[in-house]
């Protein structure tokens, strides 16, 4: 089955979308739903939510006015997506036999345009079978997009992907390289995906370096001593990349009280532009 996007309905042209690791959604219940009123996106990805479903803070979201769909468990990973209007043709995971790929993977449909939010696992160390499953994950992912997408129609992919692509992408290259997100393996599984049709939109727009989405709450200062990683992405297939007007990432809530290890990174999409 492959999603086949639609046209936007007249007046609702513009599509801004943004992806946040919360590292808890529960703890970031406050960030989250400040910027949704200030920013009115029409789609904010959460990644990390680490939360089981039945203690997701629905009424925070929809106090908002925004709705949101998710798939989580006690203490790891969790996706979720919220949207101002209703999300379409809602999935988790693969799509496969493997529940356990619902809790990193969401896919929905948004005027006419199919989102796909994912947390790559992280791979802890490139000694562990953990590593391996994430080179893995890559190759799934990209059997996911060869089986239900095509490179040729409107797509947007986001999320945490726990890797570092360029070495302008990570404060300290030369120190850095071997990490879990910043090797030769890794960096390969990612083009091997990206290969299938993906543009980075936030590189079209920002192509300079020292702008990261992940600052560790272990290096003390690290904001403002810019010791950063680009780990957290959007991309989206030619069709759609043509449209995007803008892209950044908003420092705000990672310099907010009691803030996420990462923060909020943003695209906006002209959709009239759609051919």
């Amino acid at each position: 089955m492959e999603l086949s996007p639609k046209p936007p309905a007249k007046g609702n042209e513009l599509l801004k979308v943004a992806s946040f690791n919360v590292n808890s959604v529960r703890s970031r219940i406050a960030i989250i739903s400040e910027w949704l009123t200030r920013h009115q996106p029409d789609v904010l990805c959460l990644q990390e939510t680490k939360v089981q479903d039945h203690e997701f803070p629905v009424q925070a979201i929809h106090e908002t006015g925004y709705q949101v769909v998710f798939r989580g468990e006690k203490s790891y990973n969790g996706v979720a997506v919220i949207t101002r209007e209703a999300a379409q043709e809602v999935s988790f995971g693969f799509d496969t036999s493997e529940p356990r790929d619902e809790t990193r993977l969401a896919c929905v449909v948004v005027k006419g345009i199919p989102i796909v939010n994912t947390y790559v696992p992280q791979g802890r160390d490139t000694s562990l079978p953990f590593f391996q499953y994430k080179l893995a994950w890559f190759a799934r992912l990209r059997e996911y997009f060869d089986r239900l997408f095509s490179p040729n129609r409107p797509l947007v992919w986001m999320g945490d992907l726990n890797v570092a692509p360029e070495p302008r992408d990570v404060y300290a290259p030369k120190e850095l390289l071997g990490h879990v997100c910043f090797c030769p393996e890794v960096s390969q599984a990612f083009s091997e995906v990206l290969s299938w049709g993906f543009v980075d939109v936030f590189r079209k727009h920002c192509p300079e370096p020292e702008i990261y989405t992940f600052y560790d709450y272990r290096i003390r200062n690290a904001v403002p001593r810019r010791m950063g990683w680009r780990v957290d992405h959007i991309l989206a297939t030619a069709p759609l990349a043509r449209c995007s007007i803008a892209s950044s990432v908003d420092m705000e809530p990672r310099l907010a009280p009691k803030p996420s290890d990462h923060t909020i990174i943003t695209a906006e999409f002209d959709l009239s532009r759609l051919s």
